[in-house]
């Protein structure tokens, strides 16, 4: 997925959590789980691409809100595409290797 879009796991992360609808800079940050100064990076960076855009938040001249732009839809909607898609090499497997595989996961994720 990285690879395709040509950026890293966060601001493809990022990206996504935009496209889901506008946020807050300090809420973005929430979401990526990383400190503000470094979301403004990933925002900036984001935003030369041409995928997202900053404005003024209506009711808060000092929150910016970071939307989506339709080049950065149609990023997203690949991201989205590629995480859908599972390795060749799990296609690959048997039925029942798959289904051992399912409760192996499933037992790890109750834990």
């Amino acid at each position: 997925m990285c690879e395709a879009l040509g950026m890293s796991f966060v601001r493809v992360k990022a990206l996504r959590l935009v496209a889901a609808g506008p946020l807050t800079l300090r809420r973005l940050a929430e979401q990526l789980t990383t400190d503000p100064p470094y979301t403004t990076v990933v925002v900036a960076d984001l935003e030369r691409r041409g995928l997202v855009e900053r404005a003024p938040h209506p009711g808060d001249r000092r929150a910016k809100i970071v939307s989506i732009t339709p080049e950065g839809v149609r990023a997203a909607e690949l991201a989205e595409r590629i995480l859908g898609t599972p390795p060749a090499a799990l296609l690959a497997l048997d039925p029942a290797d798959l289904d051992a595989l399912d409760r192996v996961i499933t037992r790890l994720l109750a834990t």
